[in-house]
């Protein structure tokens, strides 16, 4: 980064449904390529943003984070004028929390530390929540399910459930949390990791849930992670029910 740029941290959230991903393609409609268009027309020049990850297409994020660089350095009234317009310019998909400056080399997707992902699953059917959950009707077994999630804790490698062909160095991942809990006609699936594999939560959800269904039992879950192969792991469940809900960073660096 050009030393004499101020740099800034933008906290957003955004509804996926309608967007191809958070990642540029073309003139594909996606989260960034909103961004880019909003702070660009407002700002009266060429803004590209960087966003903490990638999200798939239809996948959600409650919190986000992205950053951007300007010769600026905007006051906080300019700041929170910033932030009114932007909301104004967007559509009602995505809204924006707050900016902040951070030193020059922050950056939102390298010094983030944690990531947190929910999965939402409704066992009723719901209008109001039919593109944010995914309607799964049935018995299906949590407590089973917890175990099946605990297994996760004690590996490092998930190539099993990464998405193939993927342009990644590695496929290491330390996961620090990952458990099911039943909220009213709800179950949520929540799993922190430092960094996650494309499709990497929804193909674990998809193989717990035929855990939890008794398609498969512990044994074989721990045989799907040592694989190391894909095909041998669940199908990968819908992207509306998987939400960005936590990025954290050093907190010198916020």
């Amino acid at each position: 980064m050009d030393e004499n740029k101020n740099r800034y941290f933008i906290k957003l959230a955004y509804k996926g449904t309608n967007y191809h991903g958070w990642q540029l393609q073309g003139e594909t409609p996606t989260i960034q390529l909103a961004i880019n268009n909003a702070l660009s027309t407002i700002l009266r020049e060429d803004i590209n943003v960087t966003g903490c990850g990638r999200t798939d297409t239809g996948v959600h994020a409650s919190n986000f984070y992205a950053h951007f660089d300007l010769e600026n350095n905007f006051s906080k009234e300019e700041i929170q004028k910033l932030i009114f317009k932007l909301n104004g310019f967007l559509n009602n998909d995505i809204v924006i929390f707050n900016i902040f400056h951070v030193h020059c080399e922050a950056h939102t997707r390298f010094d983030a530390t944690l990531r947190t992902y929910k999965y939402f699953i409704s066992n009723k059917k719901n209008p109001f929540n039919q593109d944010i959950s995914y309607l799964l009707f049935g018995f299906i077994d949590i407590d089973l399910m917890n175990e099946g999630a605990k297994l996760l804790l004690e590996y490092s490698d998930f190539t099993s459930f990464s998405k193939s062909n993927t342009q990644v160095k590695t496929n290491i991942c330390k996961i620090s949390k990952a458990e099911w809990i039943e909220n009213e006609d709800q179950i949520i699936f929540t799993i922190s990791a430092d960094r996650f594999l494309r499709n990497m939560v929804r193909a674990i959800v998809g193989t717990l849930i035929d855990l939890g269904l008794h398609k498969i039992n512990l044994n074989d879950v721990r045989n799907i992670i040592e694989s190391k192969n894909r095909s041998n792991a669940g199908y990968s469940v819908p992207a509306k029910g998987l939400f960005l809900t936590e990025v954290q960073y050093p907190e010198n660096l916020l």
